[in-house]
């Protein structure tokens, strides 16, 4: 059983946000049409492409630069999105060391939420990606805390953070483009939620036993 996350099983991961985001581009792009301009699926396939060239061209050498990569490729992705995208992966990049514990993660995690929040003034309860990054921190966080192994720690985060995204099918809008639909937007999930909850649903290694 691993306890730490490494090198290669951040790239493994990335590589599987990067396979969901490119199965799950039509389902995105309907969410986004009920709610916004309908480019949100567009983005977050153009970014991760993008984060995978990266990564060929530079392959990082430690967890951190292997989320750096996918932080430099959102910020120079168009959308709303992106640069929220790019600042969130830019703070889980701020990890150090070859091997990441549970801790670790969840204090990257905790930081880069917070920056999230504090650019587009968002909270949970707001229908945005957020509704999915705060649970996930926390789950994560209470996890970590306990001792547990870093993908333990994950897989309690991407629990939460599927409810959370759930949770936003019934919100109505505070934040983003979902705003200007006003109640047509009600049992739409919001799509930048959709994608964290599928970023940590991506985290746990198939037949992981932890």
């Amino acid at each position: 059983m691993m306890t730490t996350l490494s090198v290669g099983d951040a790239l493994a991961w990335i590589v599987r946000f990067a396979g969901a985001a490119e199965d799950q581009f039509d389902a995105l792009t309907d969410l986004d049409r009920l709610v916004g301009d309908g480019d949100f699926g567009m983005n977050l396939r153009s970014g991760l492409r993008s984060a995978m060239r990266r990564i060929d061209q530079d392959p990082p050498s430690d967890p951190g630069g292997a989320f750096a990569r996918v932080s430099d490729a959102f910020l120079d992705t168009g959308g709303t999105s992106g640069p929220l995208l790019g600042l969130w992966f830019g703070g889980i990049g701020t990890v150090v060391g070859n091997s990441v514990t549970a801790t670790d993660f969840a204090d990257a995690l905790n930081e880069a939420t917070a920056a999230v929040q504090r650019l587009g003034n968002a909270q949970v309860g707001h229908k945005t990606m957020v509704d999915a990054m705060v649970p996930a921190a926390d789950a994560l966080s209470d996890s970590a805390a306990t001792g547990a192994t870093v993908f333990a720690a994950l897989d309690a985060a991407a629990d939460a953070a599927q409810r959370g995204a759930e949770s936003t099918r019934s919100m109505l809008a505070r934040r983003g483009r979902a705003t200007y639909v006003g109640e047509h937007a009600r049992g739409v999930e919001d799509p930048g939620a959709a994608a964290i909850a599928m970023f940590f649903a991506a985290a746990q290694q198939e037949g992981d036993p932890s």
